[in-house]
């Protein structure tokens, strides 16, 4: 009998499930957990290779009949801004990150609400409870922490921190190539900011500050109107047959 190590990651795949993002496609998943003291290697090769992770699940796509997902990563130093994104960063100037551990809080479970509410109403998320809510943020087993926004306050020069309920969080992992936007979520009402293009901004921005050359975002899916704006942060490489390739 063949035994494998505790820490040998071993994948599997799901059934088929119809597509969230194309109409009349079905998906299929093929996954791993990131359980034990490999968990935070296995989640840098496994992002690396275009893997996304969900608590202490990495995933990826692997539909028999469609290749539409692509990972995507903005190459940092490269970047700029274009007009329209440093009217939003104006928009925001008001608003300042700071990053806080992953433990979850009610305010951000009233935030996180609202905004499923106002936004995924139809999704599969909207029955989420607080201990379901507690689980995504803080089940985990590699580096990982939330930046929470809120405005600015008279003592934000010296404490580096906002003040107020949180207008907006991402939950973040720290790779040794990158961040990762694992999930975010906003205030609906002020989504007249723009505040998810702000906070891959922000991201962008606390990648370069701290010398990591990219910033994950996860998978683009051409034809989909939900995922059309990741191919607005240029330069950008995305995952296909032969690696990653650069986009202009």
């Amino acid at each position: 009998m063949t035994s494998h190590p505790r820490d040998t990651p071993q994948f599997y795949l799901t059934a088929p499930s119809p597509c969230p993002y194309l109409a009349g496609q079905e998906e299929r998943k093929v996954f791993t957990h990131l359980v034990g003291r490999r968990a935070r290697d296995l989640n840098e090769i496994l992002t690396q290779g275009g893997f996304r992770r969900s608590q202490t699940i990495a995933y990826r796509p692997a539909c028999e009949s469609c290749r539409a997902c692509v990972s995507v990563r903005v190459v940092v130093d490269d970047f700029l801004p274009s007009a329209s994104q440093k009217r939003v960063l104006a928009r925001n100037a008001d608003l300042v990150g700071a990053p806080e551990q992953n433990r979850p809080a009610s305010e951000q479970y009233a935030l996180f609400r609202r905004y499923l509410n106002a936004r995924h109403d139809d999704g599969g998320m909207i029955d989420m409870t607080m201990l379901d809510y507690a689980m995504m943020i803080e089940d985990s087993h590699v580096d990982t922490h939330l930046v929470v926004y809120r405005r600015h306050g008279p003592d934000t020069a010296i404490t580096g921190r906002g003040m107020g309920e949180p207008m907006a969080v991402c939950l973040t992992d720290v790779l040794s190539d990158g961040l990762s936007m694992v999930y975010s979520f906003f205030e609906p009402s002020e989504a007249g900011r723009s505040p998810g293009t702000f906070m891959i901004l922000d991201h962008i921005r606390r990648a370069k500050q701290i010398g990591l050359p990219y910033l994950y975002l996860g998978y683009w899916v051409d034809g989909s109107r939900k995922m059309d704006y990741k191919a607005r942060f240029k330069p950008q490489e995305r995952l296909m047959g032969p690696g990653w390739l650069r986009v202009e």
